[in-house]
C-alpha cells in the first residue's frame, strides 16, 4: 500500500512537470510574433536588423523630409540626432503627425528603408514615448519641455 502511494505521487509530479513544460512552450510560441523591440535610428544604422524582424523605431520626424506620395504612401525620415533612417508608410497618418515631432513606428527594415505597418504620434504638445526620450537623452539632444507653456 505504501509503495502504491509513492508511485502515484511520482506520477502526479511527472504529469505536473509535463503540463508546465507544455504550457510554457505554448505561451512562448504564441508570443514569438508579439514581442517588438524598440530601436533608435542610431542603433538601426549601426547594426541593421534582418528584413524579417519586426521592431519599433522612434525619434523625431526630420524637418523637410515629409513627402506625401501618390495615394496613401508617405515617406519621411526619423532621427535621434545621431542618425537618420528613411521611413515609408502606406496608410492614414495620425492627425497630430508632423515634422519635428516625436513618433514611434512598427515595421521592418528592408533595403535601407524602414517599412512601417503602424505609426504612432504624440497625443499632446508635451508627450513623447519614453523610449524616444531615452534615445534622445543618450544623444544629448533632448530638451525638457517647459511645464508652464
Amino acid at each position: 500500500m505504501k509503495n502504491l502511494k509513492k508511485k502515484r505521487r511520482v506520477q502526479v509530479i511527472l504529469l505536473a512537470f509535463v503540463a508546465l513544460a507544455v504550457s510554457t512552450a505554448l505561451i512562448g510560441y504564441a508570443m514569438r510574433d508579439g514581442i517588438n523591440f524598440f530601436r533608435s535610428p542610431s542603433e538601426v544604422a549601426e547594426a541593421p536588423p534582418g528584413p524579417t524582424e519586426v521592431f519599433r523605431i522612434g525619434g523625431l520626424v526630420e524637418e523637410g523630409t515629409l513627402v506625401r506620395g501618390e495615394g496613401e504612401t508617405v515617406t519621411f525620415s526619423v532621427t535621434d540626432g545621431g542618425a537618420s533612417i528613411p521611413v515609408a508608410f502606406t496608410g492614414v497618418l495620425p492627425d497630430l503627425f508632423e515634422e519635428n515631432q516625436g513618433m514611434v513606428g512598427t515595421g521592418r527594415y528592408m533595403n535601407g528603408v524602414f517599412v512601417a505597418d503602424e505609426i504612432l504620434a504624440k497625443h499632446d504638445e508635451t508627450y513623447m514615448p519614453k523610449e524616444v526620450v531615452d534615445a534622445l537623452k543618450e544623444q544629448g539632444v533632448y530638451v525638457e519641455p517647459d511645464p508652464e507653456s
